[in-house]
């Protein structure tokens, strides 16, 4: 691992030390969603992540997954003050990278980081003059115009280059402009999703390019305290039905295992939009980590009887553990089967298992 990365890592365990009075917003109801503006920073919060996943075939049968999260730690509030010394400090910016081979049974990861001082990293609202909403090297993400996006990654021959087109307008989570992580007061995050983005370019495998296509699940989510320091971790989804709908989920744990709260938004075919209030969410049987130890659910057990919908969530690849410092988590491509009533469902997406491989940081004050 570079030694940059490992200093890296250190500015963010003593970021809270470095505020010298200045408070950083919580996420609070209200919060009225503007775009291109919500696509950029919101340098007010300690904690934001732009974070794409996808399902991608390239038509003859073989699949792929991936992952794009760029990261934003916040050091100090607000943006760096006009004049001041390039080499300032006020933000951390740090991005993963995961390529699953479905078909080929492999599954590769890595992250980069940088300070940012001479623009290789950073994040910005997107504008004609410059499109960019995130990026760090030549990892980035771009709106070229209002309803299209572009996704790029390489890293040693793994590569995605892929168009995204945006089919149904920002969905936005939970209620009054505010996402609920506890169901205690002070924890909640602001949180919208692009939910189906037709995606069309390449990945590239071991230094072949593949020309694919599939769906993107992009989410944009921004916090300072969304943890309960008695919080340990979540289970969270995002899926594709086979029937049209949308599916986001997520239940929180408690450092015992024990489920503290759950919440999710489902979008019908037509548009619809449900706040699932009876979501239940089971993990099932068990994975041992050969890299951690981390002992994660085999699979997902869901059940939203208003729906009268049920799923059973499984990886598309067992180990899809990402080894990272100073944590590791679960992040990988998955399937679902199930039905609606009498009617059979599939669903395919991404899910992302955190707090089993280690702890998390960032979050929750830690």
């Amino acid at each position: 691992m570079r030694r940059t990365y490992r200093a890296f890592c250190l500015l963010i365990l003593i970021s809270g030390t470095l505020l010298h009075g200045e408070e950083w917003h919580s996420a609070e109801p209200g919060w009225k969603y503007e775009f291109p503006r919500d696509h950029g920073p919101h340098r007010e919060f300690k904690t934001e992540w732009w974070y794409a996943t996808g399902t991608l075939d390239d038509g003859a049968g073989h699949d792929y997954g991936f992952q794009l999260t760029f990261f934003r730690q916040g050091v100090r509030p607000g943006s760096k003050p006009s004049g001041s010394s390039r080499f300032r400090v006020t933000e951390l910016p740090f991005a993963h990278f995961a390529v699953t081979d479905v078909t080929g049974g492999t599954f590769r990861h890595f992250q980069k980081s940088s300070r940012g001082a001479f623009g290789e990293a950073g994040f910005a609202i997107p504008v004609a003059q410059n499109t960019r909403m995130a990026w760090i090297d030549g990892w980035e993400l771009r709106q070229e115009s209002p309803n299209h996006f572009r996704l790029k990654a390489s890293e040693a021959g793994r590569a995605i280059d892929l168009i995204l087109v945006e089919e149904r307008e920002p969905l936005v989570h939970g209620k009054d402009g505010i996402s609920p992580k506890s169901a205690k007061p002070g924890h909640a995050s602001h949180y919208y999703t692009l939910t189906r983005l037709q995606a069309s370019g390449s990945v590239m495998i071991d230094g072949k390019t593949h020309p694919v296509s599939g769906l993107v699940w992009f989410d944009h989510e921004w916090a300072t305290n969304s943890l309960d320091p008695d919080e340990a971790g979540w289970d969270w989804s995002g899926l594709h039905l086979s029937n049209g709908e949308d599916l986001m989920l997520f239940r929180i744990r408690d450092k015992q295992g024990k489920t503290v709260f759950t919440a999710g938004t489902l979008r019908d075919a037509k548009g619809g939009v449900s706040d699932l209030k009876d979501l239940k969410i089971t993990p099932q049987g068990g994975w041992k980590s050969p890299h951690t130890g981390g002992l994660y659910p085999a699979f997902l057990s869901v059940e939203i009887p208003s729906r009268n919908l049920h799923l059973t969530v499984s990886p598309r690849l067992k180990d899809q553990e990402l080894l990272l410092t100073p944590f590791a988590y679960w992040e990988g491509a998955v399937k679902g089967e199930g039905n609606v009533g009498t009617n059979s469902v599939s669903a395919e997406g991404y899910l992302e298992l955190t707090g089993y491989g280690g702890q998390i940081l960032g979050v929750n004050g830690q």
